[in-house]
């Protein structure tokens, strides 16, 4: 009989004692222990198991925790008899920024505070006795949530210090979503001041601690060096491009088949794979994400679980807000295209609005983008990587996405798609004003208030919501070359009952315009000169099938012939 599948749960013992669906990932401790680095960053896309994992080590080497030998037994790392003898061995402090969420750093910062006071109170036995000093006492009794930063940057310092002394064996400390806060600062707008006290804090905690063991770290991205790491020179940084650990988060594509054997699924290998596969970790292909493949399992239809467990939120900022450039890529990934660039693994945060190589390591760190192929220049030390949409999932995401940025006037933007579909002008030119009415400033980033607003940013916008209403009719393609110049929008029609579409954006600019009219006229004049239409007629579409427009801009307002 199938065990039953257990969605969200994230405590190893009730997973085990339970008999729930689990796949034994155990050896992740032997790995982790025998490589014997002092502090351990470990980043994964989100609901890739780093909690459950951070509890099942937890378990394992707790002293508070030595009376539950009997949940590892029969599990890989048991097998192991030195192992068996380091169960419950060390004092563990174990925390998690996953829910550190605020728009403001003093908030964030007393959320952080309140994570270590639970702490305190958890040991506060340390109190009795001779363990503390009078001084240490009342330093103590002050960690608060609302506690002084010099005090809040030494807290789990002094905590391991204490435990050390109490049981005469090093702390292991745990910090799972370490850089939740830390996106929340970038996008709320307080980055500078959360490094500042992360970096004193993470210094303290890991860097200047004598009753450290050892550490561990997880996250979704590998925050720089330069922002809050900078003083830990022994800090050794798995990403997913790294060859350790690489089966320990996620499933392989053998513990799926196995799993859709036990449920009686194994005829849909093929469609868990397309939606399901993709992750790349290290030189390890087909890794799964453990969060679908169980929601498949226990509801047994194929739907885009992962990628919607979270809003997507600063993923669909950076695109949406981004270059032209950004969004002609974006267009390619969903067309099935790849990515070559360069990335740094290290995301610099107050960069990402600057540099747009930065937007795509992010991706990559966040499970959206997968390493196709790799390749290093000796000569330059450049690393370069042929990316792709992970799978179907997250290009389905991505669809729902752009069709989203137009939520505040879906009525309007559906009936803008069917009046193109249409031909009919009018209503082409009604509909396309409520849109740009309603959504022109969601596409500007406004952080530029003595510029005036980007068209650029709103059609190329708006481009992308073409590109995911019109998949399966047309193939959608934008700035790219035919006849002796680039033309903005392309739309080719899959069937011969359609006719093909052609659209060039003009701005009107009054040095060169006297008006939208004449904006318009030179937005046609583009299409014949430069022969926009020499592609489509090279693959035997007619002229009378091609359908011209133009669009001219002046502010929100636009006009359409």
């Amino acid at each position: 009989m199938a065990r039953t599948v257990g969605i969200g749960l994230q405590s190893f013992e009730k997973i085990i004692k339970n008999n729930y669906f689990y796949t034994d990932k155990t050896t992740f401790i032997k790995e982790w222990w025998e490589n014997g680095d002092d502090v351990t960053l470990i980043t994964r896309p989100r609901r890739f198991g780093k909690t459950l994992t951070m509890n099942m080590v937890e378990q394992f080497f707790s002293i508070n925790c030595k009376d539950k030998k009997g949940i590892f037994e029969g599990l890989a790392i048991w097998k192991e008899e030195a192992y068996r003898r380091l169960q419950g061995t060390h004092p563990v402090i174990f925390l998690s920024f996953a829910s550190v969420k605020g728009s403001s750093f003093s908030t964030v910062k007393k959320m952080i505070c309140q994570n270590i006071k639970r702490l305190y109170n958890q040991n506060d036995f340390l109190l009795e006795g001779n363990c503390l000093n009078a001084a240490e006492k009342e330093a103590y009794r002050a960690v608060s949530p609302e506690m002084e930063e010099y005090l809040a940057c030494d807290s789990l310092k002094n905590l391991s210090e204490y435990l050390y002394r109490y049981y005469g064996k090093k702390v292991i400390i745990l910090l799972d979503e370490y850089d939740t806060p830390l996106q929340e600062a970038y996008v709320n707008g307080y980055w500078k001041e959360l490094t500042v006290f992360t970096r004193s804090l993470f210094n303290s905690t890991f860097k200047t601690n004598p009753s450290l063991e050892r550490a561990i770290m997880t996250g979704i991205t590998r925050i720089s060096k330069e922002s809050i790491f900078s003083d830990l020179n022994n800090l050794e940084v798995v990403t997913t491009t790294s060859e350790k650990y690489e089966t320990s988060f996620g499933f392989t594509q053998e513990e799926v088949w196995d799993a859709l054997e036990e449920y009686g699924l194994s005829e849909k290998k093929e469609g868990v794979k397309s939606w399901y596969d993709g992750f790349t970790f290290g030189t390890r292909t087909d890794i799964y994400n453990p969060w679908s493949i169980l929601n498949y399992l226990d509801k047994k239809k194929f739907s885009p679980y992962w990628a919607n467990t979270s809003s997507n939120s600063l993923v669909g900022k950076l695109i949406r807000e981004g270059s032209r450039k950004t969004k002609t890529i974006m267009e390619d990934l969903l067309e099935g295209k790849a990515l070559h660039t360069e990335i740094d693994e290290q995301i610099i945060f107050n960069q990402l609005d600057q540099k747009e190589s930065a937007i795509w390591s992010l991706l990559l760190a966040g499970g959206y983008l997968r390493v196709e192929r790799f390749s290093f220049d000796e000569e330059w030390g450049r690393k370069e990587y042929d990316l792709v949409l992970t799978n179907k999932e997250v290009r389905t995401m991505f669809e729902g996405m752009f069709r989203d940025w137009f939520a505040g006037s879906s009525a309007s933007y559906n009936e803008f798609v069917e009046s193109l579909l249409r031909g009919d002008l009018e209503e082409m030119n009604e509909y396309m004003n409520c849109v740009t009415e309603e959504t022109f400033s969601f596409f500007d980033t406004g952080k530029k208030p003595s510029k005036a607003p980007e068209p650029e940013r709103f059609y190329h916008g708006f481009v992308l919501g073409l590109l995911a209403e019109l998949r399966g009719r047309y193939i959608l393609t934008s700035n790219r070359e035919s006849g002796f110049g680039r033309y903005d929008v392309m739309l080719e029609p899959l069937h011969d009952t359609d006719d093909a579409i052609i659209i060039e954006f003009k701005v009107f600019r009054p040095a060169k315009e006297k008006s939208l009219e004449e904006a318009l006229k030179a937005a046609h004049a583009q299409i014949d000169e430069k022969k926009y239409t020499a592609v489509l007629e090279t693959k035997g579409i007619s002229p009378e099938r091609i359908r011209k427009y133009g669009f001219a801009f002046e502010g929100k307002k636009v006009l359409i012939g």
